[in-house]
């Protein structure tokens, strides 16, 4: 399959993964830590964020928009469990020390 094959099969049905290590900080409530520290992740993000991702690349978004994107798929899917916890949590994706995202 060509690239441009890749990528419509990526946003509309199997999705993506990011690989990174990069410090990860949080917002959270009263009580609970927000201690940012560096992890490695590799984490399968849904179609609607490759999606977005893709859009936002063919627009010509600036590094920091699609480093958001994948920061709030990050927050949603492994850090809030899919919205099964940590609902107030809010993650800060910094010190990106490698990024990659297969599909």
């Amino acid at each position: 399959m060509c690239a441009a094959g890749r990528r419509k099969e990526a946003a509309t049905s199997i999705g993506i993964t990011v690989e990174t290590r990069a410090r990860f900080g949080y917002t959270a409530p009263v009580g609970t830590t927000d201690d940012g520290r560096v992890r490695r992740l590799t984490v399968h993000l849904p179609a609607a964020y490759a999606q977005r991702l893709f859009d936002a690349r063919a627009r010509g978004a600036a590094d920091r928009d699609l480093r958001a994107i994948v920061a709030e798929g990050l927050q949603e899917i492994y850090f809030k469990d899919g919205g099964t916890r940590a609902d107030q949590l809010r993650v800060e994706f910094t010190d990106i020390d490698y990024f990659d995202v297969s599909f």
